[in-house]
């Protein structure tokens, strides 16, 4: 049976204990589902092979594998992790995009666009902000 409802956050904590985890930085993106500037992340350009996690609670969210080049200014992934992100539909700024937030901890990491018609096997490009992520390299 199919249910509309959000899964429960795995990892759940006041609001004073993510300020004090997080950066004001993180916070806002993290938390606020706020936006880093475009071009500016770490991640953007690394080529660096590894996982990477939610930089809130350490969840796997990607592999460097699915990430390409989209020349969007932030990093773009065509596939998460199974069962790593949960999709909502965002209308806060007067158009339909879809948020995605970490499954384990419900932290705001980006959005996921779909059709652009990049190269990849899923045609979805996840747009994901630099500082929700922390990168495992491979060893």
């Amino acid at each position: 049976m199919s249910s509309s409802v959000e899964p429960a956050a795995k990892v759940v904590k006041s609001d004073e204990e993510w300020r004090q985890q997080l950066t004001p930085a993180e916070y806002q993106v993290l938390r606020q589902a706020g936006t880093e500037r475009p071009f500016v992340g770490e991640y953007t350009d690394t080529k660096t092979v590894g996982v990477y996690h939610c930089r809130a609670c350490g969840a796997e969210l990607f592999k460097s594998e699915t990430k390409f080049e989209s020349h969007c200014g932030w990093p773009s992934f065509y596939a998460p992790e199974d069962a790593a992100v949960i999709e909502k539909v965002d209308t806060s700024l007067g158009m339909r995009r879809v948020e995605v937030v970490c499954a384990n901890c419900h932290s705001h990491l980006g959005h996921v666009f779909e059709g652009e018609g990049y190269p990849t096997p899923t045609d979805l490009r996840y747009c994901i902000n630099s500082i929700s992520m922390t990168l495992e390299p491979a060893e």
